[in-house]
């Protein structure tokens, strides 16, 4: 089954998307021997790194392990859940890590915000590039951030798998499920509290 020109893998929209949205979505599959080449995965970096913040603070950092190598098997390892069954067949994981601080004595308070937009535009050039991402919640960012010796200013807020689409046949029939169910999201309506 090949899930990259599947239509069930396409926004079902209320209104026209650009395609590169349209086409994004969160897989399970990977496939387990893909290299992403420096220069791809420096693209897509880069892309987290011009992205929106408060006062060009830019409190986005990222911890990015490749397969094989110990960072990557520290990240996996801290991963909870079914997300340790399927994520070691990603190219890369990459930690999330906001900056919290402004100075020595004040936060950024739109810190997580702006790694959030950081990740996002680092997804949609993944998704540019031809790659897929998928966001996990489900770690132990004491772990993560023990392993790589983060000061108490920054805080892991979530995982990323980078890689190239794999085949839904290579997981567990549980995941299987899940990867080929149908793509659903709550009406519009219901998003906006006001819409005057």
């Amino acid at each position: 089954m090949n899930l990259t020109a599947d239509a069930s893998r396409l926004a079902d929209t209320e209104s026209p998307l650009i395609n590169i949205l349209a086409e994004r979505w969160s897989p399970r599959a990977y496939d387990k021997t893909a290299v992403i080449d420096e220069a791809t995965l420096t693209t897509v970096l880069e892309a987290a790194r011009w992205a929106p913040s408060a006062s060009n603070m830019q409190p986005a950092r990222f911890i990015v392990a490749r397969r094989g190598s110990a960072s990557f098997a520290t990240i996996h390892d801290a991963l909870m859940g079914f997300n340790q069954v399927w994520a070691d067949t990603a190219s890369v994981l990459i930690a999330n890590v906001a900056k919290l601080s402004i100075d020595e004595t004040r936060e950024n308070p739109w810190a997580r915000y702006d790694l959030g937009q950081a990740v996002a535009h680092l997804s949609i050039q993944a998704q540019h590039e031809g790659l897929h991402t998928h966001q996990m919640g489900g770690f132990d960012a004491a772990a993560i951030a023990g392993a790589f010796n983060l000061t108490d200013d920054h805080t892991v807020v979530s995982v990323t798998a980078l890689g190239v689409l794999g085949r839904p046949e290579d997981l567990t029939p549980e995941l299987r499920k899940r990867e080929v169910a149908p793509r659903t999201r709550k009406p519009l309506s219901d998003l906006l509290l006001t819409n005057d």
